[in-house]
């Protein structure tokens, strides 16, 4: 048997060198199936969800129009509406409310102007500064708590940018809706009498008009009557007229007709 030199694994130079060899070697098996890996679950994910790992788009931009413009778009077709001429202003003593965009009748006693601003709690937040009200049952839960009989005004902001086109029947049921979960006792019962559209001063329209039933502590009046209008005055707010008259006082129930009808753009 022939003798030679000392073996490559008693040269430390030369075994530090396959060290250095099988690490990088298993390194780069490493980084290779960790490669393998992330492109079989991109893969994956392609066909189970569309877009894939890289599929995720930035959001657009919020939606900014008003409240009720998302709820109540206006038609893509506008509806034909020959123009009129305005009639009169009925004689007598108004109420002008110019944010709304509207005056209507103003009665005498025992009506007085409105001096508060009642939001309703619904999904408008509608603002009632403007009109006519006397308290038909003062101090009624013990609190100091009145309750009234109201001709109130408002506005809701209903179209988007500078379109003037309303779904007047969209809004208005809306707009009762809050009205109803605002203003009377909770548990209450609808009783509808009437929804059309109309005009009012030569502008479209639309009246809903019901009775509201419910029962509270304290409370002589079991139901009220209740009639709004919605006017388009031709603006991208919506004028609304407000009028509700508590059973305890019927001999007032004409106002809700009387007061809508006499409504004029300003």
């Amino acid at each position: 048997m022939g003798g030679g030199g000392p073996g490559d694994d008693d040269d430390p130079i030369k075994r530090n060198k396959k060290i250095m060899k099988w690490l990088l070697g298993g390194a780069v098996a490493v980084v290779v199936i960790g490669l393998v890996i992330v492109l079989g679950s991109v893969m994956t994910n392609n066909a189970t969800t569309p877009g894939g790992l890289f599929g995720d788009r930035p959001k657009g931009p919020s939606d900014t129009r008003p409240e009720l413009a998302r709820r109540c778009p206006p038609p893509s077709i506008p509806p034909e509406r020959p123009s009129q001429a305005a009639p009169d202003v009925p004689a007598g003593p108004r109420t002008s409310d110019p944010e709304a965009g509207i005056s209507y009748k103003e009665y005498g006693s025992p009506w007085e102007p409105w001096d508060a601003a009642w939001v309703d709690r619904g999904e408008l937040k509608v603002t009632y500064r403007v009109g006519q009200h006397f308290v038909t049952e003062p101090n009624y839960d013990g609190n100091g708590s009145d309750y009234h009989a109201t001709i109130l005004s408002g506005h809701v902001p209903a179209a988007v940018n500078d379109g003037l086109v309303l779904d007047l029947k969209c809004i208005g049921d809306q707009i009762a809706a809050d009205v109803r979960v605002s203003f009377y006792p909770d548990s209450n019962q609808r009783e509808d009498i009437e929804a059309r559209d109309l005009e009012l001063g030569g502008r479209p329209a639309r009246l809903i008009k019901f009775r509201l039933h419910f029962s509270q502590p304290g409370l002589k009046a079991k139901s009220e009557l209740v009639s709004i209008a919605l006017i388009d005055v031709g603006k991208v707010e919506a004028a609304i007229l407000y009028v509700s008259i508590p059973d305890t006082h019927r001999q007032y129930d004409k106002v809700a007709d009387e007061a809508v009808e006499s409504v004029r753009p300003l």
